[in-house]
């Protein structure tokens, strides 16, 4: 219905960006508002003419009408101006849908129905239907309307989550580190990325070591060690030192750049689903056209074959047919239905749901199988001590001497250890002779005893005889004094609703339940264990996901089943997975940018129990509007029926038409509540 525009990044058309995404942070910026600035000047402009037209339809059908007999052409040029104000748009797509092959969409029903409504008039002794006309036109606007209203509230929210997160470079130029933006500099240049940012293009450190966290771009939570030599990519993030990179890709070729490539590719190949309107419309109106023209034509003929004239006949039938059109024009759907499904997405916003357009809900409402990235979606993707395995010592001594060595680090290992022992700050404990050993781990004094806690190679490098843990997870070795303590298994924890989202998914009836993820093996296992999902993938790249999705949905098409697939994730590798499935769902607090543009629906809070939430919110919305159209269109046949038989007036027919509408909306504020 309404059409979405996805800020897609296009391409700048300037020589020197020929083949560079402007995905930079003014332009970005500067597209975006230019966007919002289009959607709320055309909203504007729309309402205003709806209320023009409002104001005119009462003043011609109160003062002109009452007041001066004009002859009937003068009164529909009266009743035209408002007519064309409000009609215009639907009347061009119309149009534009015939001429595609696409006739029988709902502004093709609008605009047959009211044209016939127009027309009656002029037949010999019938009643003009101005008025209705107008009236039924003006209705099915303000039906888009709101149902635009909302559409374009939700990706306000989405505009404003991504509006909090930077996307800038720091280079060293004659001798100063100046900010530009990453589509400024050239191959070859050095970039400083400090700690904490995110690392704008790829390239190799020239200078000083750290930790990225490659979470956005692989689904790791694990930091990889980087120092001088190694390759950085784009879309990390820096945690610890200040390191100095050579670039040796543009921003064009860089990681973060394919990806979004990758993710308009998989855009297009999506199916594009149909609103639920539009779907209807296509069953609907052939019927009613030709039921109109069997109903103008087939008497006629009858009575010829009887011996009547043809112009005896013809008008009368005529004159039935096109109040059999006028009167079969949905008027209580074309408002109630897009205002359930307004009240639809306004419910799910209202949960923190933020669906990009209605057509997503009927998507969201047909899901049958749920797939899952693991790390930050069905985990926090921040790292937990798990369990202690003491050698010597207890557990507490372990950690608190593992905690103290840690004092300093900003490695997430280290933040982990410290939350693990909160009060390592106040016991007084001497810590000297901090040396951080790159690849191995931290070794410091506590007290007058040398501990060391670290990796494997660390306790070779001592002497200690390590052993290895049953426990998938990141072992972190413990030595005091060259002797082995123990070691500490850290492992992502599991978000504290995963469980509960999977038993919801699974209550309704959502059986298909997959976990993707770019992790081991061993891990992901026991994450699917402990959540009870049915199929896990580990050890993937952001490829592998694509193509195992499009594996599933090509089995779903084979199937033929009015089935959906839903993929949810997070960062930048789920963004090509998040365009292809039926609906993406990404998490909008911790997701990266590409997965929320990629997306159709955004968790703000990053709660997996959400998608069975929204699964249900879809649902109830289009249970709704499904009774709405029932409902309209049993008492339309009951009407039309009376009209076929000549026994229904106009009115009849306009009093069931406003009567069905007003409990049709009554019943379309239900999904409001969410």
């Amino acid at each position: 219905m309404t059409h979405i525009h996805h800020h897609d990044h296009e391409c700048c058309e300037h020589h020197e960006h020929q083949h560079e995404c402007c995905e930079h942070h003014e332009h970005h910026h500067h597209h975006h508002h230019e966007h919002e600035h289009h959607h709320e000047h055309e909203g504007m402009t729309r309402q205003i003419m709806l209320i023009v037209a409002s104001a005119l339809l009462l003043i011609g059908a109160v003062v002109i009408e009452k007041t001066c007999h004009l002859p009937t052409w003068q009164l529909l040029l009266v009743y035209l101006v408002p007519y064309l104000l409000a009609g215009h748009e639907t009347l061009k797509e119309a149009a534009e849908g015939f001429a595609e092959g696409d006739a029988f969409n709902e502004h093709f029903l609008m605009s047959v129905a009211t044209l016939g409504a127009l027309a009656i008039g002029f037949l010999p002794g019938a009643e003009t239907e101005f008025p209705e006309a107008v009236f039924v036109m003006l209705f099915f606007q303000i039906g888009e309307l709101f149902e635009g209203y909302a559409e374009g509230k939700s990706r306000n929210s989405i505009a404003h989550l991504m509006d909090i997160r930077p996307d800038t470079a720091n280079v060293e130029r004659q001798g100063e580190v100046i900010t530009v933006s990453p589509e400024e500099v050239a191959v070859g240049e050095v970039i400083v990325i400090k700690p904490g940012e995110k690392v704008p293009l790829d390239g190799i450190i020239t200078e000083g070591s750290t930790s990225l966290n490659t979470l956005a771009l692989t689904g790791e939570s694990i930091p990889r060690e980087t120092s001088v030599g190694d390759e950085v990519f784009s879309g990390c993030i820096n945690l610890q030192g200040v390191v100095k990179v050579r670039t040796t890709k543009a921003f064009g070729e860089s990681t973060v750049a394919k990806i979004i490539h990758l993710v308009e590719e998989a855009g297009e190949r999506k199916s594009k689903s149909e609103a639920f309107i539009t779907r209807f419309a296509h069953i609907y109106t052939p019927i009613v056209v030709f039921a109109a023209l069997a109903l103008a034509v087939v008497p006629t003929l009858v009575a010829m074959f009887m011996g009547a004239e043809l112009m005896a006949a013809f008008p009368v039938w005529l004159h039935r047919a096109l109040i059999f059109l006028v009167v079969s024009c949905p008027c209580a759907l074309v408002i109630s239905v897009p205002l359930t499904f307004f009240g639809g997405l306004g419910g799910a916003s209202r949960h923190g749901i933020l669906v990009k357009g209605a057509n997503y809900l009927d998507v969201l409402a047909k899901v049958d199988t749920v797939v899952f990235d693991k790390t930050g979606t069905l985990t926090y993707g921040q790292f937990a001590v798990e369990a202690v395995h003491p050698e010597q010592f207890d557990e507490r001594q372990i950690l608190h001497l593992a905690a103290h060595v840690e004092h300093f680090s900003s490695h997430p290992i280290g933040a982990a250890l410290r939350d693990a022992f909160p009060d390592e700050a106040t016991d007084g404990c001497e810590v000297s002779e901090v040396e951080e050993v790159a690849g191995q781990g931290v070794k410091a004094h506590v007290g007058t005893d040398v501990v060391c806690v670290g990796n494997t190679k660390m306790m070779d490098a001592v002497g200690a005889r390590w052993h290895a843990c049953h426990l998938s997870g990141t072992v972190i070795h413990v030595a005091v004094n060259g002797s082995y303590a123990g070691h500490i298994v850290i492992s992502d924890r599991v978000k504290d609703d995963s469980k509960q989202a999977i038993e919801a998914l699974n209550e309704l009836g959502v059986s298909h339940t997959v976990m993707l993820t770019g992790d081991r093996q061993a891990v992901a296992d026991e994450v699917a264990k402990q959540l009870n999902i049915g199929e896990v993938h580990a050890e993937l790249l952001p490829t592998d996901k694509v193509s195992y999705l499009a594996e599933l949905l090509t089995t779903h098409e084979e199937r033929k089943m009015e089935k959906a697939v839903a993929f949810v994730g997070d960062g930048i590798n789920d963004a090509p997975v998040l365009a292809r499935a039926d609906v993406g769902i990404a998490m909008g607090g911790l997701g990266s940018d590409a997965a929320i543009e990629a997306a159709d629906v955004v968790l703000m809070d990053d709660q997996p129990s959400k998608v069975p939430q929204a699964i249900k919110i879809a649902r109830r919305t289009i249970r709704i509007a499904r009774e709405n159209v029932w409902f309209a269109i049993g008492i339309k046949v009951a009407v039309l029926i009376l009209a076929a038989f000549g026994l229904a007036t106009m009115w009849m027919a306009a009093f069931a038409d406003v009567g069905v509408t007003v409990l049709a909306v009554f019943n379309a504020m239900r999904a409001l509540k969410g």
